[in-house]
């Protein structure tokens, strides 16, 4: 029997992201690629992103934090997942401030008296070798990629897994679809990348669609949002505080000068819960 299987999960959801939570903490295993390509199938619990919940590696934190897209392939960060496991987290214990590990590094969250949560994100990474590209290509914020010239420069940023920004006239005319996947897998990016077309409707607002590297076009994304909100920030477009606003609905995300580090806030939602049965992960052999 797959060692998964009655194991408690969580469905949830950030703007629509969808999320699926296993709390692991009590009888950690592995969870395979081809677990969660299994469990992410349309008719068994389809998901963006799945958090993984392990027994901490600090006394501070509460859990370690493994990410895996809906493939099966790792990310070292979601926005949108750490909002709903902070949610959950603060719900469990009644304290509304929560910290994770997790690859990308540490994750404050603070849960608000209105129901949003605000996770820090950390400082974005901006140099080359850190996001990663191939090859050096001058300033990040600035990039033509090969073949897609007439998009226009985009913007690097990691923000524990890599972004490609590109800010375009109407993000909603844009094939997401067809540019995503197909930059996604550029040989500039030997990590893939998320990949976001973005477009400014005020002076502090910005309009965002995303293809997500592993997991394909999602109703949002959060460190896509992040990402935008550094980028609108280094190209000179918008001060440091704006609203990213995707599919899912709006992410409020701040680029603090203080620290260098970004700070998002957006809601979540409960779907349901359940156990993973035996005939969930039958193709995960």
């Amino acid at each position: 029997m797959n060692p998964l299987s009655h194991r408690p999960f969580v469905k949830m959801n950030g703007l629509g992201n969808e999320i699926l939570v296993l709390d692991l903490r009590t009888d950690p295993v592995e969870v395979p690629p081809a677990a969660a390509r299994a469990l992410a199938r349309p008719s068994v619990l389809p998901f963006d992103q799945a958090m993984v919940l392990y027994p901490p590696r600090r006394a501070d934190t509460a859990a370690f934090v493994r990410i895996l897209n809906n493939d099966g392939s790792l990310s070292a960060a979601c926005g949108n997942g750490t909002r709903c496991i902070a949610a959950l987290e603060a719900e469990r214990t009644g304290t509304p401030h929560v910290l994770f590990e997790s690859e990308a590094g540490l994750l404050d969250c603070t849960v608000r008296l209105d129901g949003q949560v605000k996770v820090d994100m950390g400082a974005p990474r901006l140099g080359w070798q850190d996001i990663p590209l191939a090859q050096d290509v001058g300033d990040t914020a600035s990039v033509l990629v090969p073949g897609f010239e007439s998009l226009g420069p985009a913007v690097m940023v990691s923000m524990g897994n890599p972004h490609a920004i590109f800010f375009v006239d109407d993000a909603d005319a844009m094939d997401v679809e067809g540019l995503g996947a197909a930059l996604e897998h550029h040989p500039l990016f030997p990590e893939r990348a998320n990949i976001s077309f973005a477009s400014l409707t005020a002076p502090d607002r910005i309009l965002l669609h995303v293809w997500e590297r592993g997991a394909g076009r999602t109703q949002a994304c959060g460190t896509a949002a992040c990402a935008t909100g550094v980028a609108a920030v280094r190209t000179g477009r918008t001060g440091r505080a704006v609203t990213v606003t995707l599919p899912g609905g709006p992410l409020e995300i701040e680029w603090r000068e203080s620290d260098g580090h970004v700070l998002m806030t957006g809601p979540v939602e409960h779907e349901f819960a359940g156990t993973l049965t035996p005939a969930m992960l039958d193709e995960a052999a």
